[in-house]
C-alpha cells in the first residue's frame, strides 16, 4: 500500500467502530450508556490483536487489547456467535463492563469459511446485580460487586441464547431494562460485523491481510520513533491512593521506567501488595494505563493497532495492587488506581525531559473518577444510577489546564440535568466550576467541578473518589491542585463511603483541581 491507500484503509476501520457505536448509544435505554457514552467498541484480527478503535474510553480499550488474545482462544467459533464476558481475572475490567465479542467470517471457496476477526463492544451497566445501587460497591471480594460472567456464548449462530440471557438480567435490578442494553450491544457487533465483511468483500481476503500488515508496521514504526525520542536511561517515581475505603491509608504505586533505544519497560516492583479494599486491578487495567500514557506522545495519525504497542512492555507482581488475585475486589481499580497509575507514568516520564526533551509531559490532572452511585426503589421499580464527575486537568507546557473535564482514562459525558431530573427521583441544586481550586503557576491547573444532589425518595449512594487527602502534584515549580471534598447535608464524608439517603438530604461532591506548571510570577 502506498500512504494514501494506508490512510485509507485504517479510515475505513475506524468508521466501523465510529457505526457500531452509532447503533450502540441509539439502541441503549441507560443513560449510562445513550447519555454518558460510557463505552467502547473495536476491531481485532483473527488472533485477537487490535486493528482500530474509536476515541472511547482509554481503560476499556487498552484492556481489551490487552487480554483479546487469551480470550479469543477459548472458543472454537462460528459465523454468527457472540461470547460475553465481565470477569476481571479473564479479559474484564470491572464487573459492569461488560464485553461482547463476535467473529467476522469470510468465503473461501468450496462452501468454507475463513475466520478474519473480531469485533467488539464494552459498555458499563449501573446495575450488574451487586449488593449495592449502581453496582460500585465498598466491596472486600470480587463476588461482592455483581454477577460474574466468565466467557461464554451469549448468541449461538446468530440466536440469542434465552438462557444465558436470562440468568444475566435475572440478577438485576430492572431485568427488561438490563435485557434492552444487552440488545444494543448484540446490535453494535452486528453493525460491525456486516461493514468489516463488506470491506474484505470489497478489498479481497488477502488485500485486507496485507493491509493489517502494512497498519501495524507503520503504527510500529511511530511507536518505535516516539519511544527513541526519550532520552536512554531508567526514571522511578511513585505516588500514593489515598485508602482502600477499608481502613488501609497511604498505598504506594512505585514506577521504575526503563528507555533502552526504541523499547520501554514499566516495571512496577515496590507497589503495595494488594488490599482488602477494591481499588486492586486485574493486570489489564494496567496495560490499558501504560498503553494510554505512550500513545499520548505518538503523532495523532499513529493508528490504534497492535504495532503500535509492540515497543512497550511492563511487570507488576502477582499479588500485587496492581496484579491481584482472585477474589480480591477490582471495582474501584478500574475506575480510580487506573488513574494513578497514568500519573505515575507520566511522573517517570517528566524525570526522563530533564530540561532537553520535549516538555510535554502536563502536571497530574485531577486524578479520580469521582464515583457517584445512588439508587433505590421509586413506585415499586427499582432504579440506578451512576455517574463518573470530571475535574480540573493538570498545566502543561503550552497552557493551562482546563478546567471541569474528564481526563486520562475515562472520556465520557455528563449526565444532562435533564436527564437526571427526568428518570430519577433526584434534583440538582447545583453544578458549578469549583473556582480557584486548579494549582497556581505561570500557566495554572484547570479548576474542578461542585456536584450537588437532592434526594426526593429514600436511596442508597456509594461515594468512591481519590485525591481527597494527596492532592494532584504540580510541575516545574507549578503548585499542587486543591484535594477533592465531599459531604452529605453538611457533614463532611471520606472519600470513599456507602450511606442511606431520607427525602431532602443532599450530597454534594467538589472534584479536585489540577497541577500547576511553571513557578509562577
Amino acid at each position: 500500500m502506498n500512504a494514501i491507500q494506508l490512510s485509507l484503509f485504517v479510515s475505513r476501520l475506524t468508521a466501523v467502530c465510529d457505526e457500531m457505536a452509532a447503533v450502540l448509544r441509539n439502541a441503549a435505554l441507560s443513560p449510562n450508556i445513550r447519555d454518558r457514552l460510557d463505552f467502547s467498541c473495536a476491531v481485532f484480527d483473527a488472533d485477537g490483536a487490535l486493528c482500530a478503535q474509536a476515541a472511547h474510553i482509554p481503560v476499556h480499550l487498552g484492556s481489551m487489547a490487552y487480554a483479546m488474545a487469551d480470550l479469543v482462544a477459548r472458543f472454537d467459533w462460528a459465523d454468527g456467535d457472540m461470547v460475553i464476558v465481565n470477569d476481571p481475572y479473564l479479559g474484564g475490567t470491572h464487573l459492569p463492563d461488560v464485553t461482547l465479542i463476535a467473529p467476522v467470517f469470510a468465503a473461501a471457496g468450496n462452501g468454507r469459511q475463513t475466520l478474519l476477526g473480531f469485533v467488539a463492544n464494552r459498555a458499563h451497566h449501573a446495575d450488574i446485580g451487586a449488593s449495592t445501587p449502581g453496582s460500585m460497591p465498598i466491596s472486600a471480594r470480587l463476588e461482592e460487586e455483581g454477577v460474574v460472567i466468565p466467557p461464554r456464548l451469549l448468541v449461538r449462530a446468530g440466536v440469542p441464547d434465552a438462557e444465558v440471557l436470562a440468568e444475566i438480567t435475572g440478577a438485576t435490578r430492572s431485568p427488561q431494562h438490563a435485557r434492552g442494553d444487552f440488545f444494543a450491544q448484540i446490535a453494535a457487533n452486528r453493525a460491525g460485523v456486516a461493514r468489516v465483511a463488506a470491506l474484505v468483500d470489497a478489498a479481497g481476503m488477502d488485500a485486507f491481510r496485507a493491509g493489517l500488515g502494512a497498519m501495524n508496521d507503520y503504527g510500529e514504526r511511530l511507536a518505535r520513533a516516539a519511544v527513541r525520542a526519550i532520552p536512554d536511561g531508567r526514571y522511578a517515581f511513585e505516588d500514593m491512593l489515598d485508602d482502600d475505603g477499608r481502613g488501609q491509608q497511604d498505598i504506594p504505586i512505585r514506577l521504575a521506567l526503563t528507555i533502552a533505544g526504541d523499547s520501554a519497560l514499566c516495571d512496577f516492583t515496590g507497589t503495595a501488595p494488594q488490599v482488602q479494599g477494591n481499588v486492586n486491578c486485574p493486570l489489564a487495567v494496567v496495560a490499558a494505563a501504560v498503553f494510554y500514557c505512550f500513545r499520548c506522545l505518538m503523532p495523532p495519525e499513529t493508528p490504534a493497532c497492535a504495532g503500535a504497542l509492540r515497543p512497550l512492555a511492563l511487570h507488576a507482581p502477582e499479588g500485587s495492587l496492581l496484579n491481584a488475585r482472585r477474589p480480591a475486589a477490582v471495582a474501584a481499580g478500574n475506575v480510580e488506581t487506573s488513574t494513578r497509575i497514568v500519573d505515575v507514568v507520566l511522573g517517570a516520564l517528566a524525570q526522563a525531559e530533564n530540561g532537553h526533551w520535549h516538555g510535554r509531559i502536563p502536571a497530574a490532572s485531577h486524578g479520580s473518577m469521582n464515583n457517584l452511585a445512588i439508587g433505590g426503589v421509586r413506585d415499586g421499580a427499582a432504579w440506578d444510577y451512576y455517574e463518573t464527575i470530571g475535574g480540573g486537568m493538570g498545566a502543561g507546557a503550552v497552557g493551562g489546564g482546563l478546567s471541569a473535564v474528564q481526563t486520562h482514562m475515562t472520556n465520557t459525558l455528563n449526565t444532562p440535568i435533564e436527564v437526571i431530573e427526568s428518570r430519577f427521583p433526584l434534583r440538582v441544586t447545583c453544578y458549578a466550576i469549583r473556582r480557584g481550586s486548579g494549582g497556581a503557576g505561570a500557566r495554572p491547573g484547570g479548576d474542578g467541578l461542585i456536584r450537588e444532589l437532592e434526594c426526593l425518595a429514600p436511596a442508597h449512594a456509594t461515594l468512591i473518589g481519590e485525591r481527597r487527602r494527596h492532592a494532584p502534584w504540580g510541575i516545574q515549580g507549578g503548585k499542587p491542585g486543591q484535594p477533592g471534598a465531599q459531604w452529605h447535608n453538611h457533614r463532611p464524608l471520606p472519600g470513599k463511603i456507602a450511606l442511606d439517603l431520607a427525602p431532602g438530604d443532599r450530597l454534594r461532591i467538589e472534584t479536585p483541581g489540577g497541577g500547576g506548571c511553571g513557578a509562577g510570577s
